[in-house]
């Protein structure tokens, strides 16, 4: 049964830890004024906009909107879960996580799967040492024993039951170990180089497997697990970010083997789908490590029809500070083959030539249209436009307007379609800067005042009108509990705040709105808070006197209601 991290906990936790000293760890920050400022690690961009609040233990980017606290910026940055995180934390202080024993939020333990899944790759890699023919074979295809211990390759024994008579089959069947046909359960590898899939942490999700002969199938992944999802997974993505910690780029290839070999041969950013198409969770894991993707595919009509829908993919995610390539291979190459033929700078030459997402864009619509003819250059405008249409407002794709307009020969062209319903960096600061004082509901002020200023709002709280308690609007009981959760600590800050509702509906509202800066000073939020609990006391007080004077009209009011009534009026 999964631990439960008591909340008193969490909140101690993150008093303790210092946000500017673990980012900055990680990413160097400069101070400007009362906070700091560094380029965005979770985007590419020129001009820093991912700002630091040591008063508010809370990060938030300006270019793409990330945010949050101490345990979401280890979340994020370094892929680990929200328990993991916590537990990472707590070891940098030296403090021990204590665990209640009840379910948190109902979530499994996931971690006896991942022990076992670590379990059996030792056991693959012992049996590696013991099979002269899958030696004889990874030396055949020319893998080094350094790289194969990188990558931690290992063997299946060809037995039916390897693993199913030493562990729970249940559980294996769980983590994707075993096949089953009716009453039979057998291992699912047997016989198979064996590749361990990590995910960003380093722990073992699930596997690849090659036969040592052509047989069929000559690869077998996986199948999808709790732990293991193919389309979110890359493969060698793990080492590719421990070999360089900051990556610039990232290739992506179809196989194992085309990871490992470009790995022995100094190219240590390339990482591989699991069996299936690209899909939009592979461009987001991508661009959330690198600010170019290089897609690498074979030059047949497969790769070049797998490379489109690449393509397409990934119109949604580029934008100016992204850069997408479209590498297709000589016919009967693959990227193993190619680089022992051509070396590291002999493929890297091929990737500096390889067109970009635009050209290829361009490339393939215009191929059997006569650019030449009124005809030719309105069916590409005709073609070109819905793709333009996923691609985010901005420098990147007025760019490839231009030189849309220059192919079809109209002087600055401009297409007709509603722009997509995304929000752009630029749009979103002007988004920010435009929330005021002024354009904030009174809830929603008093909620982003108690967020941003927890003790100087409380300062002055018993002497503010009380009666908005009784107001029966939405977010006046969240304003209720979030007081008495300060009122709890002497010392409290937004990420505690925030991480209190972390595991909530109501924690997503509390992060939007802590994204909008609310341009007062510490020294007027008391202030400006009694004025918004005065605003909804009045609120209150005119509800109050609206109800009771409509029911005058129909009966006669109780000397209660009357004397109610009477005071009403006088305190409006």
């Amino acid at each position: 049964m999964a631990g439960y991290i008591p909340e008193h906990f969490i909140a101690d936790l993150l008093h303790q830890v210092d946000i500017v000293d673990l980012i900055n760890q990680q990413i160097p920050l400069k101070k400007t004024g009362s906070e700091f400022q560094a380029c965005c690690p979770f985007h590419t961009e020129k001009t820093p906009s991912f700002t630091v609040s040591p008063q508010k233990q809370f990060y938030h980017c300006f270019g793409c909107g990330a945010h949050g606290t101490a345990i979401r910026f280890l979340m994020e940055y370094e892929g680990l879960g929200f328990v993991d995180a916590i537990e990472t934390l707590a070891q940098g202080l030296g403090i021990e996580v204590p665990k209640e024993q009840k379910h948190y939020q109902n979530k499994p333990d996931y971690r006896p799967l991942y022990q076992l899944l670590e379990t059996i790759k030792t056991h693959y890699l012992k049996q590696l040492r013991q099979q002269t023919n899958a030696i004889d074979y990874l030396k055949q295809r020319g893998l080094s024993g350094e790289i194969c211990a990188r990558y931690q390759i290992g063997y299946a024994p060809n037995q039916w039951d390897f693993l199913a008579n030493q562990y729970e089959q249940k559980t294996l069947l769980d983590i994707g170990m075993l096949s089953e046909s009716k009453d039979k359960k057998y291992d699912r590898f047997r016989g198979r180089i064996m590749f361990p899939i990590h995910d960003l942490r380093g722990r073992p999700i699930g596997f690849g497997g090659r036969v040592l002969d052509e047989s069929k199938p000559k690869y077998l992944n996986s199948p999808e697990t709790v732990l293991f999802h193919k389309g979110k997974q890359l493969y060698g993505l793990f080492q590719a970010r421990k070999y360089t910690r900051h990556l610039t780029r990232l290739m992506v290839v179809e196989g194992y083997m085309d990871v490992i070999a470009l790995a022995q041969f100094d190219i240590h950013y390339a990482v591989a789908t699991l069996g299936t198409a690209t899909t939009l969770d592979h461009i987001k894991l991508c661009f959330k490590n690198a600010a170019e993707i290089i897609f690498c595919f074979d030059g047949d009509r497969a790769g070049k029809e797998a490379g489109w829908k690449a393509l397409k993919v990934s119109l949604s995610e580029i934008h100016e500070g992204r850069s997408i390539r479209f590498l297709f291979l000589p016919d009967g190459e693959d990227p193993d083959t190619l680089i022992r033929k051509e070396g590291k700078m002999g493929l890297e030459q091929r990737i500096n030539q390889a067109p970009t997402l635009s050209q290829y864009l361009l490339d393939y619509l215009k191929q059997d249209l006569d650019l030449n003819t009124v005809e030719g250059r309105g069916q590409l405008e005709a073609k070109i436009k819905p793709y333009l249409a996923q691609i985010r407002p901005g420098l990147y794709v007025d760019m490839l307007i231009k030189k849309l307009g220059q192919l079809i020969q109209v002087k600055d062209y401009k297409p007709q379609f509603p722009p997509p319903e995304l929000v752009q960096p630029a749009q979103r600061k002007k988004q920010y800067k435009g929330q005021s004082l002024m354009t904030l509901s009174p809830v929603r002020l008093a909620i982003g005042l108690l967020l941003n200023y927890p003790e100087q709002v409380l300062a002055q709280y018993d002497s503010a009108p009380m009666d908005w308690q009784k107001l029966e609007i939405k977010g006046i009981s969240l304003i209720q509990e979030m007081i008495q959760l300060i009122q709890q600590y002497k010392e409290i800050n937004m990420g505690m705040i925030l991480e209190h509702w972390h595991h909530d509906s109501i924690g997503t509202h509390l992060n939007q709105l802590a994204c909008i800066p609310l341009g007062i000073d510490a020294t007027d939020a008391a202030e400006e808070f009694k004025g918004v609990l005065r605003q909804l006391s009045c609120q209150y007080i005119d509800q109050e006197i609206d109800k009771l004077q409509q029911k005058r009209i129909y009966q006669e009011l109780t000397k209660e209601e009357q004397e109610h009534l009477r005071t009403l009026l006088k305190n409006r």
